[in-house]
């Protein structure tokens, strides 16, 4: 692949979530250590840069699961949520002005926020890749010496993704879209610092640049989601023409195959229960599997095998019913991934997850947590290649008459069809070789 020959960046996220290293987990390999530096949790952070990560994460996971408790969590997460909100894209106007997240980030930077870890990183000469803001303007405050990129993680973003002085600032950024190449600039972002490269895909669902992996994934997809034929009789040609050098034929390695995920936070653990209960039947006759993402959360990994015992369906765990569960994220990240290449339809919150699409996902979405979810709601049914989520409890009927319909086909074609699969490879022609406009799977959005 790419990314595997001798060129080296630092590679630094955040371990909040999932979002910032799942975009940074594809370039692991650049970094000198093998590995993505955690901003908030590396080995010699000093006490007090500890304490400000870590309070800042507690403070928005324990938010984030209180937003289920009627009245006090809606209202509570609202009013940790609008200062990070989005403002509305039109009439287009000068966004410049900072907000007071930004500058109270800016504050505490010139307090000495990060500087220990830009001095470590000063001691190679090395470009900066960093998928979260904060590390950004830390590295240009604290004068890092090499080049700054920024990748985003959202189809569209608030006003604390781009510097202070965005006129002034030497940072550059990697967008997933269109959407947000407009809104950067709206922000003060030089145009010139703007990329617009595609969210960083894992190479692992794709298969290289001849997508040797992802066309037969696709192709086996289509397949069990357009059982009637009613999507393939329609779009004989587009499937024929994009799948190109794969046949379509009636093949089932695998029978319908439904992922649920959890965000970092496991907010949204209890729409498992509903899932697995209403779709009992058939996973006791083996007319579907099913994976329940719980990422490297014991907690979600314990509710999920309680839900699953309570409907005396512990005879399914590791057959056609799955808990997908690992100690560390980079092991959960490859688990996850490998689940994906075999599952049909990923239900999720749309995170990060949404460019997902692009690997001909289609995405069943949960409800929005937070501003930069409700656009990237929008985002993905803009592109048609997500659907907003029916009642949990007749997952077995809405389900199953959305297959039939050939609706998730569809979306799973749209996806593949309208998202960015060369994000990686962008991103490494700007960083390497000095690309000025990354060419690679130009597509509509």
């Amino acid at each position: 692949m790419y990314i595997m020959n001798q060129n080296k960046a630092w590679i630094v996220a955040v371990d909040m979530g999932y979002g910032h290293q799942r975009a940074a987990y594809p370039f692991r390999q650049l970094s000198p250590t093998g590995k993505v530096i955690n901003a908030n949790n590396y080995q010699g952070i000093p006490r007090r840069d500890y304490r400000l990560w870590n309070s800042t994460q507690k403070l928005y996971e324990t938010i984030s699961r209180m937003k289920n408790i009627p009245l006090i969590g809606d209202a509570l997460f609202g009013f940790m949520d609008y200062f990070q909100r989005i403002p509305l894209f039109y009439p287009r106007r000068d966004l410049s002005a900072p907000s007071l997240q930004l500058t109270t980030i800016y504050r505490t930077i010139h307090g000495g926020w990060g500087s220990d870890l830009i001095r470590y990183l000063n001691q190679q000469d090395i470009p900066l890749i960093t998928t979260f803001f904060s590390v950004a303007f830390m590295a240009e405050e604290h004068h890092f010496k090499n080049d700054i990129y920024l990748i985003i993680c959202d189809s569209d973003i608030s006003r604390a993704w781009a510097p202070l002085r965005p006129q002034k600032s030497r940072i550059k950024y990697f967008s997933p879209n269109r959407r947000v190449v407009e809104r950067l600039k709206l922000y003060g972002v030089k145009d010139e610092h703007i990329f617009l490269t595609g969210f960083p895909l894992p190479d692992e669902n794709i298969g290289g640049e001849n997508f040797d992996f992802l066309k037969s994934d696709v192709a086996e997809r289509i397949i069990n989601l357009d059982p009637e034929h009613r999507y393939r009789d329609k779009y004989a040609e587009t499937v024929k023409q994009f799948l190109h050098g794969i046949e379509i034929q009636e093949r089932h390695h695998h029978p319908l195959t439904l992922t649920f995920a959890v965000g970092g936070a496991g907010a949204q653990k209890n729409i498992a229960r509903d899932i697995v209960h209403s779709l009992k039947k058939k996973l006791v006759t083996d007319e579907i599997n099913l994976n329940l993402v719980a990422g490297i959360r014991n907690d979600v990994y314990s509710y999920f095998e309680n839900c699953i015992k309570r409907c005396g369906l512990e005879k399914k765990i590791g057959k056609n019913l799955k808990i997908i569960f690992a100690l560390d994220k980079e092991d959960y990240f490859k688990e996850l991934n490998q689940v994906l290449r075999t599952t049909d339809v990923f239900w999720t919150k749309p995170s990060e997850l949404v460019f997902y699409s692009a690997l001909g996902l289609p995405i069943i979405m949960a409800p929005s947590v937070g501003s930069q979810e409700v656009y990237n709601r929008t985002w993905l049914k803009t592109i048609g290649a997500g659907i907003s989520q029916n009642d949990p409890r007749y997952t077995s009927e809405w389900l199953f008459d959305w297959v039939n319909s050939g609706w998730l086909a569809e979306a799973a074609m749209s996806g593949y069809l309208d998202g960015r699969q060369f994000g990686v490879w962008n991103i490494m022609d700007v960083v390497f070789k000095g690309i000025k406009e990354p060419k690679r799977g130009i597509h509509l959005v």
